[in-house]
């Protein structure tokens, strides 16, 4: 009977031991997943994602890309690290390619917000212009962007600044809100 006793308590300590063994793998594993998942905790998060459009005709539209996305479905948008977007027109000429800190998409509506250090590049044969700006709103439903922060356009012959704009993408329109100023080069 000793010998049986020994042997369920030894029986139980090795079990115990075993036991706490595996939680404590289990909470390295849990700390591993709760930095995964990050601070804000997502419903889902996609690492290395990218989100595409086409219009009715199905051309593509736009892409966007981020190395890390933050889904909440209950309010129905996410969160980007580091978005860039592809903006294509339909006239099939380069696309704006526009990169910000941060952005959040609306799912709904299909629209995003891009804030910090946000820069739109439109590229064309002929030249290179930049815009920058802090915020930078984009209605991929009606073909837009718009902010109403300033903003700086920079082109191989003068700067302007304004605050505010609005661009229609497929028409190649920008309209410059209030506080318009320019410095332009002559071209000899």
């Amino acid at each position: 009977m000793p010998r049986l006793r020994t042997l369920a308590l030894a029986a139980t300590i090795a079990a115990t031991v075993f036991l706490m063994w595996q939680r404590e793998e289990a909470n390295d594993l849990l700390g591993d997943a709760t930095e995964l998942r990050g601070p804000s905790e997502p419903d889902s998060f996609v690492i290395e994602g990218r989100y595409t459009t086409w219009n009715e005709q199905g051309n593509l539209k736009m892409t966007l890309s981020s190395p890390r996305i933050d889904q909440f479905e209950t309010s129905d948008h996410a969160i980007m690290n580091a978005p860039r977007a592809r903006i294509y027109n339909e006239q099939g000429t380069d696309p704006w390619i526009i990169e910000a800190d941060e952005g959040s998409l609306q799912q709904n509506d299909d629209r995003v917000v891009l804030t910090g250090n946000v820069i739109v590049l439109r590229q064309t044969a002929d030249s290179e212009a930049t815009l920058t700006t802090n915020s930078l709103t984009l209605d991929n439903k009606q073909g837009t962007v718009h902010t109403d922060q300033p903003v700086t356009i920079t082109e191989p012959f003068g700067v302007t600044r304004a605050t505010g704009m609005k661009a229609w993408v497929d028409q190649r329109v920008l309209e410059l809100n209030s506080r318009v100023e320019g410095h332009y080069e002559t071209i000899r």
